[in-house]
């Protein structure tokens, strides 16, 4: 069973908070049932974080021994941008759901996944405008031997990317993380660097998608990408939303491999280039 909770601007102005709303939840049949909840708005999210209703998440997590799936923060940008976003060390939520296999994080204002480690979690994703070093150095030095899937929106510096590419390498030792077959290097305003330095990790022989899609990546990186003898190993490739030329984009429907090149944007050197999600 899935159930998505979502307090909106009117319901938290008369009043109602999401502890609430996980109250009603856990006393019901369907808290049993539930597979999978998504926190939506919180109420006033670039105001209030998720304590405000984690530890009522975690008192009632024995109302939950189904749950296998969680998402905070699940959003419009109606609703809050994503950088506005308020979030908080979520690291406690792992520990009260041992059986959990997916993690999805929307927000990184003052994101922390500290320990970030888990015996069963096998999909984490982390969707912001800017994520910080901490959390970066945090997810290089995490205990996650079941992890497959690990997508990371990378963003810009102005909405809280303040870090480079000395804090993306280490995602790439080989053995980190030995059952990942997909890794997600997102939306980044230096997608092109992480091109080139991903083109030859070690870590992509154990991959079957490498996505850097949402980003400024142009023939620069792309040249990088296309000269990789273990790019042609992979299942699949994300490029989508680039700064590719249409002559890399022919190259690239020429290759024989499977790669999604679509949504390409102006290429104009002189117009600045920005990724898919920011604000």
């Amino acid at each position: 069973m899935e159930i998505r909770l979502s307090v909106g601007y009117d319901e938290y102005e008369d009043g109602l908070r999401m502890s609430a709303l996980i109250e009603k939840l856990a006393s019901s049949e369907d808290g049993k049932q539930l597979s999978i909840l998504t926190i939506g708005e919180w109420g006033q999210a670039y105001e209030n974080s998720p304590d405000s209703f984690l530890d009522t998440l975690i008192q009632y997590k024995d109302s939950f021994p189904n749950l296998t799936k969680l998402f905070i923060g699940d959003m419009s940008f109606e609703e809050c941008e994503v950088s506005w976003i308020n979030q908080t060390n979520l690291s406690p939520l792992l520990q009260a759901f041992p059986n959990l296999l997916s993690l999805s994080i929307k927000g990184s204002q003052g994101l922390s996944l500290q320990p970030l480690e888990h015996g069963k979690l096998q999909e984490l994703v982390i969707i912001c405008g800017g994520l910080p070093k901490s959390v970066l150095d945090e997810i290089a030095n995490a205990k996650l031997p079941e992890l497959q899937k690990l997508e990371l929106y990378l963003g810009v510096e102005d909405y809280g990317f303040d870090g480079g590419l000395e804090h993306i390498q280490p995602l790439l030792q080989q053995g980190l993380f030995p059952k990942l077959k997909y890794l997600g290097l997102k939306d980044s305003e230096i997608q092109d660097k992480i091109a080139a330095a991903v083109a030859d990790a070690p870590i992509l022989d154990g991959l079957d998608t490498l996505d850097l899609s949402y980003g400024t990546l142009s023939d620069e990186g792309a040249e990088a990408l296309l000269a990789s003898a273990r790019i042609k190993k992979l299942k699949h490739l994300n490029l989508s939303y680039h700064y590719m030329s249409d002559e890399m984009i022919e190259r690239w429907k020429q290759s024989g491999l499977s790669v999604d090149v679509s949504d390409q944007q102006d290429t104009d050197e002189d117009d600045w280039r920005y990724p898919f999600l920011t604000e």
